[in-house]
This record gives C-alpha cells, structure tokens and sequence, in this order.
C-alpha cells in the first residue's frame, strides 16, 4: 500500500497559495488512493481468473493512477519556501551547459516547454545510458515518458497546478516555479 507523503511543509512557498496548493495536495492524495485501488482490483480479477475487458481497463488505468501518484511528488519535492541556485560547477549545472550550451538556454527552453499548448508536464528528463538531458512535454501522466529517463526537473502544468491562483496566465506561474525550484534536490536527482 501507498501511503500519501505529507508536503505541507509547502504552505506558504512564494507565488502559491495555500489555497491552491491544499487543492493541488487533495488531488495528489487522489492520485495516491487510486493507486492503491486499482492495483488491489488488478490482483483480485488475476487471483480469479477474471482478465477480460474490465482486467484490461484496469491495467490501463493502473499507469494513470501510479505515474500521476508519482509525478506529483516529484513535483511537490522539487518545491522550496527558501529560494536556491545552482551551483555553476555543479554536475547538474557542467551538464545543462554541455546539452544546452547553458544553464540559461536550459532554462529557456524549459520555460518554453512548460508553456506549450494543452494540458501535462514539463519535465527535464536525464537518460543515464545515453548521458543526455532532454526538456520533454509529459501530455498525460502515462503518455510521453521517456522510456528510463529519470525525471531531474517536473513542473506541473495541467490547469489544476495555477488556476486558482494565476488564472489562464501561465507565464506567471512559471515564473513563480522557477523561483520556487529546488536545485538542490534537482541536483540530488542527477547525482544519484
């Protein structure tokens, strides 16, 4: 059993509400219980031999629940109160400059990334056994992963992350994000 993490530590971060982020933790927690569920229903329907349609469906279902469990945290644990920076000899930081050309074309691009048309994530996505990072749009939690990239940046970009306090503008919430990024732990992610 999953259990939901506790990131009302957030609360007070600099550009999201508390409103909106108890909005955004209720969801996760959603996330989290459906996991739970539909995986328990996948093993019961196995265990009795039942793997027909609704088997299928909820085998399907499972990556949605599970990725969006997952995505979550990686989000919310991305998140800091206390602004930081990374370090320009960093890992994370030799490495954006080597893909990107800099850590500032890095960022841009990101931004970019985040503010495409539609609804899912912005992810910067390390691929260990090619060593490279990839800005990539994650357009539903089950669709658009890089097969065993690990996920070093993830910013939430489904309305569900801005509206409350943002509206349709974007570009604001992005702003707030990017000051709000942890580069320590995104540096942790890429270090591991």
């Amino acid at each position: 059993m999953y259990e939901a993490k506790d990131f009302s530590a957030l609360l007070g971060t600099p550009g999201f509400s508390d409103e909106q982020l108890n909005v955004h933790f209720k969801l996760y927690q959603g996330y989290v219980a459906n996991t739970n569920k539909v995986a328990e229903k996948v093993t019961a329907l196995a265990v009795s031999g039942e793997t027909g349609p609704e088997y299928a469906e909820m085998k399907r279902r499972f990556g949605w629940e599970f990725d969006g469990m997952r995505m979550h945290e990686y989000y919310f644990e991305n998140i800091s109160k206390e602004p930081t920076t990374l370090a320009t000899d960093s890992a994370l930081a030799v490495a954006l400059t080597k893909e990107f050309g800099s850590v500032e074309a890095w960022e841009k691009d990101f931004r970019a990334t985040g503010a495409l048309r539609g609804i899912g994530w912005a992810v910067l996505a390390y691929d260990r056994r090619g060593d490279r990072l990839f800005n990539v749009w994650v357009n539903e939690h089950d669709a658009g992963q890089l097969s065993g990239a690990e996920p070093i940046v993830v910013m939430d970009v489904f309305e569900h992350a801005f509206i409350f306090d943002y509206g349709m503008k974007r570009g604001e919430y992005i702003d707030a994000f990017m000051k709000a990024l942890d580069y320590n732990e995104a540096s942790r992610r890429f270090s591991r």
